[in-house]
C-alpha cells in the first residue's frame, strides 16, 4: 500500500488531457517576446491561448499545461539563438514534433516556450551506398519512406501515429517491425542537438555515418530516449535498410491468450526469421472488425509478416503455420497481396481509434510494459486476470516478438474512482514487469507519468547518475522541467 501511495504522489491526478479552462496568460515581458519574434520572425511567434492550449498536451490524459509561447524555428541556427535566449533569461524549453506522445511530455509545467521544429522539414542528405540519411525535426516517417520509395531502400521503424523522426529518438520510440529491425535505438547514427546554452553538438561527429565505433562515450545513446530533457534535437542521421524483395502476412487465431504467446515463443526459438509479430486479444479483435471492416474470429489473434525472397518467404509460413497448429491454432490465412496487407496493418495502426469506439465519450489510457520473451506469457496471462478483476474495460495488444505489450483502458474523465483504479492497474503492470526483469516503458518514455516507477526500475546509484548526467548539461533545470526526473 505504501508504493501505490507513494506512486500516487508522483503521478498525480489523471484529468482528461483536452480541460485547459481559462489558460492562464502568459508570463513573459512584452521585450521578450519581441526578442523572440527578431530571432524568427513575427509571423513564427505566438501567445495566443488556443495555440498555447495546442501545444500544452499530447494524446496521454495528462492535464493540458500551456506554455507562455510558441516559436517555429526555421533552421538550427535559430534554434540555437532561442535556446542561448531562453536560457539566458531562465525561461523553460519545451520542445514539440507532432504532438503524438503517450505521457505528456510536451506538458509545460513550468510555462515557458514551446520551440516547435515542424517547419524543419527537410531531408538533408541520401546517402543510399551507405544506407544512412540526414532528416530535421520536421520530417515523419511516413514522409521519409515516400522519399524513399524509388530508392530501393526504406526505415523500418514504425510506432503507427505518423511521428516524427527526431520526436521518435528523443523518447526512443518502437513499434511493429522491431522484432526483426530493431528500435530507433538501433536505428540513429548521429545526432544534431542543441544544448540548453545555445551550443550545438554533433553526437557522433559532424557528418560521420559509421556504423560501427569505439571512439569515447555513445553520445549518440545519451540523446536517444532523453524526452527533451539534455538538448533539442535538430537533425537525425539514421540507418536505413534494402526494401524487402517480397513480403507475406498471415493472420492466426487461438483457443486462448496462453497458447497465442506460446506460438511467439516457439517462432523465435526457431530462429524464424520474422519480421513483425502482434498480438491482440478478442476485445482488440472484435474492436478492429468494427472500425476497421475486418473479418476475423473474435478470438486471441496473431498479425505475423515476413520479409525476404520468395522461396525463403515459403519456407518461413510453413514453419511458422506449423508452429501455431501445434499451439492449437484454429486459423492460420495469408495476406499475399499488398491490399489485403495494407489492410490487415492499417486496422492494427487504428487499433487505438478501434478501442475508443468500444465505449463512446470515455478517453484512453495505454500501458507499455516491456519484458524478457520467456516471462511474455506469464504476465499477458496475469494482466488478463487482473483486468477482469479490477472491472476496467480494455484490451491487450503488442508488439509481442521483442517482449512489449499494452493494455488499452478506457477511461470516463468524469469520473475520479475509475480514473484512480486505471492509475493503480497501470502501477501494479509497471511492478510486475520489473518484478519479472522487465522495464516500465518499451517505447512510449516516461513523461510525467513514470517517474516513480523509473527510479524502482534504476535504482538508487541509476538515478544519482541520471541526476548529474542531467545537472552538468542542463544546470538550470530549464530543459523540458518536471519529466523523467
Amino acid at each position: 500500500m505504501a508504493g501505490l501511495l507513494r506512486a500516487a504522489a508522483v503521478w498525480g491526478p489523471f484529468p482528461w488531457r483536452g480541460y485547459c479552462s481559462r489558460v492562464r496568460q502568459g508570463k513573459l515581458s512584452k521585450d521578450f517576446v519581441e526578442a523572440l519574434k527578431a530571432i524568427v520572425g513575427s509571423p513564427h511567434v505566438s501567445t495566443a491561448a488556443a495555440v498555447r492550449e495546442q501545444h500544452g498536451h499530447d494524446e496521454s490524459l495528462h492535464r493540458c499545461q500551456p506554455p507562455d509561447a510558441v516559436v517555429w524555428p526555421q533552421n538550427v541556427e535559430q534554434v540555437s539563438q532561442l535556446a542561448a535566449l531562453c536560457y539566458g533569461q531562465g525561461i523553460p524549453i519545451i520542445p514539440f514534433g507532432t504532438g503524438t506522445g503517450l505521457e505528456g511530455g510536451v506538458c509545460a509545467v513550468q510555462g515557458g516556450v514551446c520551440i516547435n521544429l515542424t517547419n524543419m522539414d527537410r531531408i538533408l542528405a541520401l546517402n543510399s551506398a551507405d544506407f544512412s540519411v540526414v532528416v530535421e525535426p520536421g520530417v515523419t516517417h511516413k514522409a521519409l519512406n515516400t522519399y524513399l520509395r524509388d530508392s530501393g531502400l526504406w526505415f523500418p521503424v514504425d510506432p503507427g501515429a505518423n511521428a516524427s523522426l527526431c520526436g521518435m529518438a528523443a523518447t526512443a520510440a518502437s513499434g511493429t517491425n522491431a522484432v526483426h529491425y530493431g528500435t530507433i535505438r538501433e536505428n540513429v547514427l548521429n545526432l544534431e542537438v542543441v544544448l540548453p546554452g545555445g551550443q550545438v553538438l554533433h553526437t557522433a561527429g559532424q557528418g560521420r555515418h559509421f556504423r560501427k565505433s569505439a571512439a569515447g562515450y555513445n553520445l549518440t545513446g545519451l540523446f536517444v530516449g532523453s524526452e527533451g530533457t539534455l538538448g533539442l534535437i535538430t537533425a537525425a542521421t539514421l540507418r536505413l535498410h534494402p526494401a524487402p524483395e517480397a513480403t507475406v502476412a498471415s493472420i492466426c487465431t487461438f483457443p486462448s491468450v496462453q497458447a497465442a504467446v506460446d506460438s511467439t515463443v516457439h517462432i523465435l526459438q526457431a530462429a524464424i526469421p520474422v519480421a513483425r509479430i502482434e498480438f491482440l486479444d478478442e476485445v482488440m479483435i472484435e474492436a478492429c472488425n468494427r472500425h476497421s471492416k475486418l473479418n476475423s474470429p473474435v478470438a486471441p489473434t496473431l498479425f505475423l509478416e515476413f520479409h525476404g525472397s520468395k522461396q525463403a518467404l515459403a519456407e518461413q509460413v510453413q514453419w511458422a503455420e506449423k508452429i501455431t497448429q501445434d499451439n492449437g491454432a484454429s486459423r492460420f490465412s495469408w495476406a499475399k497481396d499488398a491490399e489485403e496487407r495494407n489492410q490487415l496493418w492499417a486496422a492494427r495502426h487504428n487499433a487505438w481509434y478501434s478501442a475508443l469506439a468500444l465505449r463512446p465519450g470515455c478517453k484512453g489510457y495505454s500501458t507499455d510494459v516491456c519484458v524478457p520473451i520467456s516471462r511474455l506469457p506469464e504476465i499477458l496471462v496475469q494482466t488478463k486476470e487482473d483486468l477482469k478483476t479490477s472491472g476496467l474495460t480494455g484490451g491487450l495488444i503488442g508488439h509481442v516478438g521483442d517482449g512489449n505489450f499494452h493494455c488499452i483502458l478506457l477511461v470516463d474523465p468524469e469520473d475520479a474512482d475509475e480514473l484512480r483504479r486505471v492509475q493503480t492497474f497501470a502501477y501494479q503492470l509497471g511492478r510486475r514487469a520489473l518484478a519479472l526483469h522487465g522495464t516500465c516503458t518499451g517505447e512510449h518514455g516516461i513523461g510525467l507519468g513514470k517517474r516513480q516507477l523509473l527510479q524502482d526500475e534504476r535504482g538508487a546509484v541509476g538515478m544519482e547518475i541520471m541526476r548529474q548526467l542531467k545537472a552538468t548539461l542542463d544546470p538550470r533545470g530549464l530543459m523540458n522541467p518536471g519529466k523523467v526526473l
